[in-house]
């Protein structure tokens, strides 16, 4: 399986204030020391365990990350001599990391409580243990650290694939869409595509807030899909799978795919995305196209390349020798007899 990584100018931040109070966090946190540094950042989704740094190996620790202090570490701390507990401590918060957490509910030594203070350094308790904590912090930071980009276009969810339709302004995207919305296909998003990254590999898109289940179609204007159609023809968010281009040019610089050999893609947020040219003339149907392009993308993520496979077959046929063929039968005129002609009397003799 391919790992794609997120473009690392897509960072994001979020203050250990904003994830304490995230009512989305699976784990119940209480802050008992260091609230002067409540607003230090978190940039890194992944968490650490700090145990080589309590005796003086800090090295490969990240402090914009999470540190976790288990049930192993909190008792390390508690067999060392008073001095060398608060060496220990030193050791660690002198990192200037952004958060610290202690699990299991078990209030930590004294000296973190002292070093976190003296340092600024946010020291919260977990009433979880450290595999619950831990999971419950790498889906709230997958969440709310993802990578986002914004994207003009519509996203329809269609036989549950996720299409992003994409053509510049004017060219008729939304009136696709509305076409879609009547076929039984769900809406996602209008002009304005949140997206974000989830790994490993993948990319959502959901509709701007305030944008939220509407439609734009020019000559009616601003349509609520929901009151329209019920709540089963709108999706709050789905994963892109293909990318529609809808394109108008004409003449030379109309180039488009015929076979469908080839498959191209377009980068969002660093995740290749399968892309599709689809040129828009008067009298196509271009809801139908969009339609056949998912049905399309269902075989091929079901290991069927429709357009490979004709082209292997047309090069079995033409690679297989030309059987040779009999000489034509004669068929004998109707004054004509197809017995042997007579023999002479003379020659019989012979």
């Amino acid at each position: 399986m391919t790992v794609y990584e997120p473009p690392n100018n897509a960072t994001r931040s979020l203050s250990v204030k904003a994830l304490l109070e995230d009512e989305d966090l699976e784990a119940e946190l209480d802050l008992v020391a260091g609230e002067g540094g409540i607003d230090r950042e978190v940039t890194h989704p992944r968490i650490q365990k700090s145990g080589l740094a309590l005796v003086g190996h800090p090295h490969g620790i990240v402090p914009s990350r999470i540190q976790i202090l288990g049930e192993t570490e909190i008792s390390f701390i508690e067999s060392l001599p008073e001095a060398r507990q608060r060496e220990a401590a030193a050791h660690l918060f002198a990192l200037d990391l952004a958060l610290v957490i202690v699990t299991r509910g078990v209030a930590p030594p004294r000296v973190l409580v002292d070093e976190a203070n003296a340092t600024d350094t946010p020291l919260v308790v977990a009433k979880e243990r450290s595999s619950r904590c831990i999971t419950a912090l790498h889906t709230l930071l997958d969440e709310r650290l993802a990578p986002r980009a914004r994207i003009h276009g519509v996203l329809m969810d269609v036989f549950e694939v996720g299409v992003l339709v994409l053509g510049k302004s004017g060219i008729g995207k939304s009136e696709c869409a509305l076409e879609l919305v009547m076929r039984g296909h769900r809406l996602v998003a209008d002009d304005v595509i949140e997206c974000d990254y989830k790994p490993p590999g993948m990319v959502f898109g959901q509709p701007a807030a305030l944008l939220r289940h509407h439609i734009e179609v020019r000559g009616l204007g601003i349509l609520n899909i929901k009151d329209l159609y019920g709540v089963t023809a709108v999706r709050e968010r789905k994963r892109i799978d293909l990318v529609v281009h809808l394109d108008s040019a004409q003449g030379e610089q109309a180039a488009y795919e015929r076979l469908g050999v080839e498959d191209h893609h377009r980068e969002v947020l660093g995740v290749p995305i399968r892309e599709v040219t689809v040129p828009v003339r008067p009298g196509r149907n271009m809801s139908s196209i969009i339609e056949i392009a998912a049905r399309d993308e269902l075989l091929r993520q079901a290991g069927h390349h429709p357009a490979r496979e004709f082209i292997e077959r047309v090069d079995s046929e033409a690679s297989r020798p030309v059987p040779s063929r009999p000489a034509p039968h004669r068929v004998p005129r109707a004054n004509e007899s197809s017995a042997p002609p007579p023999v002479h009397p003379t020659e019989r003799k012979k």
